[in-house]
């Protein structure tokens, strides 16, 4: 009885084992589950990014409306990209610092706005710097980027005026709206040449005559300081700020000209872009792209995301807009002022 229990304890012990053909099918079945979730959950975390880059947007667009609130406009648009802001010369046209550099108070950043104020030029320079070394997580898509320091390259050597050189900088993926013509550097005429000294008090001296920017027909532009009053077609329909187009190839090397300097610098095509096109028809040539490698492109906006990107409109809401749009719906909500319908439709 003994060896005839043992016998059957070892057969039932023998039928509970795994064939080698059950062990295959089962990892099968667990890779062909494992194929079917990673979309799922790469899309999951994609959706979360993407929800992340759109309240990066809102944030930076109520900043832009709380400013207006406070200053009776929207943000400056500086004067050019060697100027980098300055504490102590207000948020009007006397500020050479952009739109980024402007909105710092009205998105919680007061302290690092106010960083350099009341020193010495010299000294202030040197404070400067570390202004330009401080990314801000509102400024980058997750989709993209890390808010961390990147290389400050130059193909073109140049001399920063305010500011002391550095080989690193914040960088952003977020541009503001300036409009659907091309808008020239401040320059000074007749070199053409936007003013090289290190001191930017030079713009207080009396008579000193500003540049002519009436052509200009976005919301940020080189000494901008644009009102909702000057925004005709509807604060719903004229976008203020979005995602910024840049090539895979340099996200992480600053070596495109559109993202190789400071984002708290005056007007430059690292914080700002536009559509190109004839004005009489609303007709923009530079619709948004999906970032791909192989294409640089410093005018136009675009992101990461697939199918569409992320744009902030005049009024503060966040609109996601299809690479696809009509071309000339998409030079309309560039433009602040050409008195031209929109198909929502189309958008």
């Amino acid at each position: 009885m003994y060896g005839g229990n043992q016998k059957s304890e070892i057969r039932n012990r023998k039928s509970t084992a795994f064939t080698l053909v059950e062990l295959l099918v089962v990892i099968t079945i667990i890779g062909i589950l494992i194929a079917l979730l990673l979309p799922a959950v790469q899309a999951a975390r994609e959706a979360a990014r993407r929800l992340q880059c759109t309240n990066n947007l809102k944030q930076l667009a109520l900043g832009c409306l709380n400013h207006e609130q406070s200053q009776g406009f929207l943000p400056c648009g500086g004067w050019a990209w060697m100027w980098q802001g300055d504490p102590d010369r207000g948020f009007n046209r006397r500020q050479p610092g952009g739109w980024i550099y402007n909105v710092l108070p009205y998105v919680e950043q007061q302290s690092l706005h106010d960083v350099g104020m009341g020193l010495p030029l010299a000294a202030k320079k040197t404070a400067l710097t570390r202004v330009v070394q401080t990314p801000l997580a509102i400024m980058h898509c997750p989709s993209r980027r890390s808010a961390i320091l990147y290389p400050q390259h130059r193909g073109i050597p140049w001399t920063p005026c305010n500011v002391d050189d550095s080989d690193t900088a914040a960088r952003t993926d977020y541009a503001g709206n300036t409009g659907t013509p091309f808008v020239y550097w401040w320059a000074i005429p007749p070199s053409g040449i936007p003013p090289g000294t290190g001191d930017p008090s030079f713009a207080d001296a009396p008579g000193f005559v500003w540049p002519d920017m009436s052509a200009a027909t976005g919301v940020f532009y080189p000494t901008s300081t644009t009102r909702m009053a000057d925004i005709t077609d509807g604060a719903s329909n004229t976008f203020l700020v979005g995602e910024k187009y840049l090539s895979p190839d340099y996200y992480h090397i600053g070596v495109d000209p559109d993202d190789n300097n400071s984002i708290y610098s005056g007007y430059d095509v690292d914080i700002n872009r536009w559509g190109i096109g004839n004005e009489q028809d609303g007709y923009s040539t530079s619709t948004p792209q999906r970032d791909r490698p192989g294409l640089s492109d410093p005018n136009i906006f675009g992101s990461a995301h697939a199918i569409s990107l992320n744009m902030a409109m005049c009024d503060g809401s966040v609109q996601m807009i299809n690479y696809t749009i009509d071309d000339r719906v998409w030079g309309r909500l560039l433009n602040r002022k050409d008195g031209l319908t929109i198909d929502a439709k189309k958008l």
